[in-house]
């Protein structure tokens, strides 16, 4: 039998009718233009910003819940809808969007940097001194006047800079603008390790968004589905199932939508004629353990022995660790391996990483005088734990 070229292979592939009519309505970035099940935090949240359309700076707020919860698409809807309605009456109100963590917003500089280039005005990313930055920030800012609204996503990644001491002193030195902060956060306890005074003027106002259930998410999956699926290419319980999967994982609406893209996009690969239950099955454990198997290979060796020590440890049934029992493990393994160990430091600039990258949960605990430490938890399935456990041992020892 003649082998498939590539060239046939492509050519198949193309000749099929696919799944997706738009695929971006499956992505967590996609802003839908309504916002299911969540109209009490959207008119809360606008009541918030409202008195920026008359040119008065609204209160900071700090937007919490887990993950997959509604936060951002909430906060960008509401602030879209803002925007809309500034240009229709000619108020001067912008709105600008940050994920601290994915933009690796960690210092003042960076901060404005980035808030500059909203503006459309260009700074050197390092080498300016802070100082400076500031100044042109500042001439900049109230050049162009009015309210900015900015959304500061995965702001909790900033309580150990200077980052947020520095917006609580921004109003006090604009003239002719007002800045306005909306901080969203998966950790509910984040205010409780922040500086009293950068708490009493950054959460003004506080939002909590509850998790989704099954039903909700379920109504979500369908919305979504009519724009980005054709209509026969869904069989039969195939979105209640990525519904009840990720109302397990604490009402996870982004995992949902994750699931059922992976699923069509599998049913797609496989030549089948509609997405069912199986694809599903298949999705979720290509998404659980693609994730975390990619991201553990491709770490450093010295990341990897601090991860097989918060495994270790994990397996001693400690669902949550701190830092100084990390770095205990991971000092004897450093040993055992014949490798020089890092300073503790560094070992916390690691697991910081982690963090970022999603593999761990990491929480900065205040111990009052003692000073503070790092709660850390595992952020994986028992599927992808197991299989990360796995590749550890055979990469460490």
């Amino acid at each position: 039998m003649k082998q498939k070229t590539l060239e046939d292979l492509f050519d198949s592939f193309l000749s099929k009718q696919s799944f997706f009519i738009s695929k971006q309505a499956l992505q967590d970035t996609y802003t839908p233009d309504t916002v299911p099940h969540r109209n009490e935090q959207i008119n809360q949240l606008a009541a918030i910003l409202a008195p920026g359309l008359r040119g008065e700076r609204p209160s900071n707020v700090f937007i919490y819940g887990k993950t997959g919860t509604g936060k951002t698409l909430v906060s960008k809807f509401v602030c879209q809808e803002l925007e809309s309605k500034a240009i229709k009456q000619n108020t001067p109100l912008k709105t600008l969007y940050m994920n601290c963590k994915m933009e690796k917003i960690n210092t003042p500089y960076r901060l404005l940097a980035r808030f500059l280039s909203f503006i459309d005005i260009e700074v050197p990313p390092t080498g300016l001194p802070t100082d400076e930055i500031y100044k042109i920030f500042l001439r900049e800012i109230n050049k162009v006047g009015g309210i900015f609204t900015l959304i500061l996503d995965e702001i909790d990644t900033l309580v150990e800079t200077d980052v947020l001491y520095n917006l609580t002193r921004i109003n006090t030195e604009l003239t002719n603008a007002k800045i306005s902060i909306i901080g969203i956060s998966n950790d509910l306890n984040f205010t409780n390790n922040l500086d009293p005074r950068i708490k009493s003027s950054l959460s003004e106002e506080e939002l909590v968004f509850p998790p989704y259930n099954a039903i909700q998410i379920q109504d979500i999956l369908l919305d979504r589905a009519k724009i980005a699926l054709s209509p026969t290419s869904i069989g039969e319980g195939t979105i209640a199932k990525c519904s009840a999967l990720a109302a397990q994982e604490h009402g996870d609406v982004r995992r949902a939508l994750d699931l059922l893209r992976v699923a069509c996009e599998i049913a797609e690969r496989n030549v089948d004629i509609k997405v069912n239950e199986k694809h599903v099955d298949e999705a979720m454990r290509k998404i659980d353990i693609d994730r975390v198997v990619e991201i553990v290979k491709t770490q450093p060796r010295q990341s990897q022995i601090v991860l097989y020590s918060i495994i270790y440890l994990k397996e001693l049934n400690k669902n949550e660790v701190a830092t100084g029992e990390v770095f205990e493990v991971y000092h004897n393994l450093c040993k055992q391996i014949g490798l020089v160990p890092l300073t503790q430091r560094r070992v916390s600039d690691l697991i910081s990483e982690l963090d970022m990258l999603g593999v761990i949960n990491s929480l900065v605990v205040s111990k009052g005088r003692y000073g503070r430490t790092r709660k850390i938890k595992l952020d994986m399935t028992p599927i992808a734990l197991e299989k990360t456990s796995e590749i550890l041992r055979g990469e460490l020892l």
